[in-house]
């Protein structure tokens, strides 16, 4: 080999190694403050239903949000600050495998409605608002069937919960590549930290169920939302359990008994949502005897561009359910149309 190629391997060489240095001292730097930021916010309180990690902010009638898929308290907290401002109580929690809360044999949606429960008993709470997000919703609707008393209003958010369906294909759909990403990225920090950062919008199709051309649309606030929604999946590692979990009970939804629940009902969804959550929201929605349907067109998984709409809509809600007579009869009619129009 000549001296000129000598010096140009040499010279490949060490480029690509001042690339990897670069990468790990940004790696390192991002997934130190990732594990720093779910060390420090939330409690750990032991429950008949075992040990739950939790958080709370604001003061007001309490409300519990039960996180989506690649959550946990931190991901609670982060939706429920808004509502917080608002006059409320906010309770998150980590669900059943997702960071301080263990796996327990039978993590069902059942059982975990039973432990969101003993959540509220330990808190010495009679009752609160329920918000159930994404894969979130099947435990929440199993809170309301199972303690109707428990639960003086309940929102389901782009809930991945059944919905009737043509030669028994599933109610949840998967967008292209979130498979192949469940067996990689949400596998390893690294590798999801990787993907953030090379190949965002696979993730926000693939992981966040929302076509990236939703995001052209929307303002700059709202493309940051989204985008601090993908960081703070990190740490995905001590989330597995519970994304593993999860894939196991949206893959058997069967229909619930939607005729049962008695709580004021809000269900929200948006029609290009990727996992296809808006039919079981509006079949649920039209079962519910106290229920209401509100329905986007765009925004995907994550109502991209509808975030404040959203938020007024759950909290003119909450505020009309959990409003003076709550305390009295727990449960408080609806007003207004039982659906709503896409919009």
């Amino acid at each position: 080999m000549s001296h000129r190629s000598t010096l140009l391997v040499s010279l490949a060489a060490a480029s690509v190694a001042a690339v990897a240095a670069t990468i790990a001292i940004h790696y390192r730097r991002d997934i130190r403050s990732a594990y720093a930021r779910i060390a420090s916010g939330s409690s750990l309180i032991d429950t008949p239903c075992g040990p739950i990690e939790y958080a709370e902010i604001g003061e007001g009638p309490p409300v519990l949000i039960v996180h989506g898929a690649g959550g946990g308290f931190d991901q609670g907290i982060d939706f429920g600050i808004q509502l917080a401002r608002r006059g409320f109580r906010i309770i998150a929690m980590s669900r059943f495998g997702y960071l301080r809360t263990p796996l327990p044999v039978d993590a069902s949606a059942a059982t975990q409605a039973d432990a969101h429960v003993c959540l509220l008993d330990a808190l010495e709470l009679e009752n609160a608002g329920v918000i159930g997000v994404s894969a979130g919703a099947p435990s929440a609707m199993q809170m309301a069937i199972r303690h109707p008393k428990r639960v003086g209003a309940l929102v389901l958010a782009v809930p991945a919960i059944y919905s009737p369906r043509p030669q028994n294909a599933p109610s949840v759909t998967v967008p292209r590549g979130t498979e192949f990403l469940f067996s990689t990225a949400l596998k390893s920090d690294f590798v999801f930290w990787s993907a953030r950062h090379a190949a965002p919008n696979t993730l926000v199709r693939a992981i966040l169920a929302t076509p990236p051309e939703d995001l052209k649309k929307v303002t700059r606030a709202e493309r940051a939302r989204v985008a601090d929604l993908l960081d703070r999946i990190l740490p995905v590692r001590p989330r597995r359990l519970g994304l593993i979990n999860d894939g196991a009970v949206v893959s058997s939804l069967a229909r619930y008994d939607l005729e049962s629940i008695m709580a004021p009902t809000l269900a929200v969804s948006v029609a290009d949502d990727q996992f296809g959550t808006f039919a079981g929201a509006r079949y649920s929605a039209e079962h519910i005897p106290n229920a209401r349907f509100v329905g986007y067109a765009t925004g995907g998984h994550i109502w991209a561009g509808h975030q404040q709409d959203v938020v007024r809509e759950i909290v003119h809600f909450l505020k009309q359910a959990l409003g003076p007579d709550y305390a009295r009869s727990g449960i408080a009619p609806m007003q207004g149309p039982k659906l709503s129009s896409v919009r």
